[in-house]
């Protein structure tokens, strides 16, 4: 089997909420995904999607382009981890989105080829995981308090607060959803919001509210002040989401012992490959590996599967509001009655991706 053609279909998704996450992602109106197809001699394809509500295809589509698909060319792609060390070479060119696209639509392509889904390619650990609802940020501590009771009311496992980012109205959010929810699990994500002396004041009120972790308080890579609040607080810090690149990325947080769990997913960290190769990293070490989500419909299929087949890992992350974060499936993700996301048994990614709407939708093909 070799990979005849790759191509890269643009196509627009609009009326996207006004949506907000921390201090610096706001969006709202159109963006651009991009369907990739990988195809071969024997009629397989694979697909993935690139780019978000938040982060327009048209940013990465060219260089991929330009730089992957000269390379993916004339591939057998069952030699994944050949590719992908290549792919890894071409990072300053293309870009680590890029990669991690490519990197779905090749296990997307094996498993259809073999005709199992990609979580049995891996090693299936579990077919269900709980879910929580993740938030943006809301207008009130109310509007947070309100939010919570329903998710727990609907049976959700748990959720998480996207914060305003100014530490003493964060606060008051964090005291408003406990007294709302009572006896339920909720955390903290700061979104790197906050220098180390507001951290702290905001993750020992988290701490005596009994939250689950403490999601980046801290600027990405401020390593060093990770150490110093660590040391200070008992309530576990999750850290690594970003910067946006590949498994040596976590070797610093571990040896310095600056978070407590490591974290990542398809987008931002290079694929399938590379998220499973850090869930196996920490799992080393005896911590936890949680997924963030993937940013489109695709990569949080891609992501459910990893979580399918690691033992390290407690959730599925849903990035409220739906709206900005579910496009171009006939049929998405739901979580269950019972609180529960269920993994696809149809071969690859399992998806059932609405190739009508991107036909209508179509802005251009990149080839």
């Amino acid at each position: 089997m070799k990979i005849t053609d790759v191509s890269l279909t643009l196509f627009s998704w609009d009326d996207i909420p006004a949506t907000q996450y921390g201090q610096t992602s706001r969006f709202a109106g159109s963006s651009a995904l991009g369907l990739l197809c990988l195809r071969t001699d024997d009629g397989v394809e694979g697909h993935a999607f690139l780019g978000s509500a938040s982060n327009s295809a048209t940013t990465d589509a060219q260089g991929l382009i330009t730089h992957l698909k000269p390379m993916l060319m004339g591939r057998d792609p069952v030699m994944r981890e050949a590719i992908v060390a290549e792919l890894w070479r071409r990072q300053r060119s293309a870009g680590v989105r890029c990669i991690g696209a490519v990197d779905v639509a090749l296990w997307d392509l094996l498993g259809k080829a073999m005709g199992q889904p990609i979580h049995r390619l891996l090693g299936t650990f579990r077919e269900s995981v709980p879910a929580y609802a993740s938030s943006a940020v809301l207008a009130s501590p109310e509007a947070y308090a309100e939010e919570a009771v329903k998710h727990k009311e609907e049976g959700w496992a748990a959720y998480k607060i996207h914060p305003p980012t100014e530490w003493r109205k964060d606060i008051e959010v964090c005291e408003a959803v406990r007294r709302a929810v009572g006896d339920y699990t909720i955390m903290l994500d700061s979104t790197w919001a906050y220098d180390y002396p507001a951290a702290l004041r905001v993750g020992r009120v988290a701490e005596a509210l009994g939250f689950l972790w403490y999601e980046d308080p801290l600027h990405d890579q401020d390593i060093y002040n990770y150490v110093k609040l660590k040391r200070q607080l008992s309530i576990p810090i999750l850290a690594t989401e970003y910067p946006i690149t590949g498994l040596e990325s976590y070797q610093p947080w571990i040896t310095q012992q600056a978070t407590d769990f490591l974290r990542g997913d398809v987008a931002v960290k290079g694929g399938i490959t590379t998220l499973v190769k850090a869930a196996h990293l920490a799992e080393a070490f005896r911590m936890g590996f949680e997924v963030h989500h993937g940013g489109n419909s695709l990569n949080n299929l891609a992501n459910l599967h990893v979580i399918a087949s690691i033992r390290n890992t407690t959730f599925f992350e849903v990035l409220l509001p739906d709206a900005a974060q579910k496009y171009g499936l006939r049929k998405d993700i739901v979580v269950g009655r019972d609180g529960m996301v269920h993994v696809p048994h149809e071969p690859g990614l399992g998806a059932d991706i609405d190739f009508e709407l991107i036909e209508r939708k179509k802005i251009a093909v990149l080839s």
